[in-house]
């Protein structure tokens, strides 16, 4: 009872530091003007995967350009594929299976949507470029830095052709916690009557496979592993905060990893431990807002939607054991090398009970046929 109660002062007094933040910021990331009107939003993840997807880039983003009705594009993280070369970034001379010019060359796509773009880090352009299959390429703390200097040079903006504000917990963290303040890349607004969050989430167990190849450094992404995961349920905490506060419809949360991966957990998989601790926050935050939480990954490929925490005896249920949370809707995005190539098509309107429906809008049957 005692810890019951601590963690709801504490969780008390980071709500109330982070509303005296985002109260700092006439903008905050909302749109007043168009709070409560229906909108669509474009999400994919896991592109462009290879060099053929980034020559054939247009196909997407011709796709969702020609959607007029998209309001904002949102990519769930990586931007190559784990077994292409990361780009060295911070080493020299630099590593010479790397690629050094990928990260920006995708950047310039991005730059191609119409719409104002959000986009998450994944583990294929970081956590996961020590491995052997990544060619060695890049020390995950670099290679982390050089995402952040590229894709969110300007902090609290979006990328896209037309920017928009988002708050960003580099400049909107608890005080208690100044590291947060790195996470620059971990985003909040609100839209459609509706708080929008993103998190560095990543794959291969939350960063916890040991670094090879010579990156190895143990105490280093223990330091990591702990300070993200604590500034990201800061974050989710903040988000559901907002969410209560201004009496939203619902929240949506977009991330890379695949928590409840069963490839991950079959023999020789990543794993899924080090997700318990975030899940259980999840769990414990829906539960309470009580409304519509849409839970939007990649990491998988293939598309999927399900309430993996509504019955604590399903298998999804059982993995990190949390209470039956029926409000919370996830949906794992198609990879862009999964046939067919698709975008999924997310509305929102608040005016409906269950607020958010969804359909795949297929741009190419597959990465080199004909498209659609």
């Amino acid at each position: 009872m005692k810890s019951t109660l601590l963690r709801t002062a504490l969780i008390a007094a980071g709500c109330i530091a982070t509303a005296h933040a985002f109260a700092d910021d006439h903008d905050g990331g909302r749109y007043e003007s168009e709070s409560r009107k229906p909108l669509t939003i474009a999400v994919f993840g896991d592109w462009p995967y290879n060099q053929n997807l980034l020559d054939n880039a247009a196909l997407l983003t011709g796709s969702v350009n020609k959607s007029k009705d998209v309001s904002l594009v949102l990519h769930v993280g990586d931007i190559h594929s784990g077994s292409m070369a990361c780009t060295s970034a911070g080493i020299l001379p630099p590593i010479p299976t790397s690629n050094p010019g990928w990260n920006q060359k995708v950047h310039y796509q991005l730059q191609q949507f119409n719409a104002p773009v959000v986009y998450t880090p994944g583990d294929n352009e970081w956590s996961d470029c020590h491995k052997s299959k990544e060619l060695k390429s890049g020390d995950p703390l670099k290679e982390l830095a050089a995402v952040r200097s590229l894709f969110f040079a300007k902090a609290g903006q979006t990328l896209g052709r037309h920017e928009r504000k988002v708050a960003t917990q580099a400049k909107h963290f608890d005080p208690a916690y100044p590291a947060d303040a790195q996470f620059v890349e971990n985003v909040m607004w609100q839209d459609s009557d509706v708080v929008f969050v993103t998190v560095n989430m990543p794959g291969s167990n939350n960063d916890t496979l040991p670094w090879t190849n010579g990156f190895g450094n143990a105490a280093a992404q223990a330091t990591e592993v702990a300070e993200r995961t604590a500034a990201d349920i800061r974050w989710l905490r903040a988000a559901f905060d907002r969410a209560e506060r201004e009496d939203a419809k619902a929240v949506v949360i977009a991330q890379q990893a695949n928590m409840w991966d069963p490839e991950a957990l079959a023999t020789g998989g990543d794993g899924l431990s080090a997700y318990r601790e975030y899940v259980q926050e999840l769990a414990d935050l829906s539960t309470r807002f009580g409304r519509p939480v849409l839970l939007l990954n990649g990491d998988s490929h293939v598309y999927g939607a399900d309430r993996p925490l509504a019955d604590p005896t399903s298998a999804t249920g059982l993995i990190h054991g949390t209470q039956a949370v029926p409000n919370l809707v996830r949906v794992t995005v198609q990879g862009s090398t999964t046939a067919p190539g698709e975008w999924l098509k997310l509305t929102i309107d608040p005016r409906t009970k269950d607020v958010f429906s969804w359909k795949n809008v297929p741009y190419c049957l597959n990465p080199t046929g004909s498209c659609q």
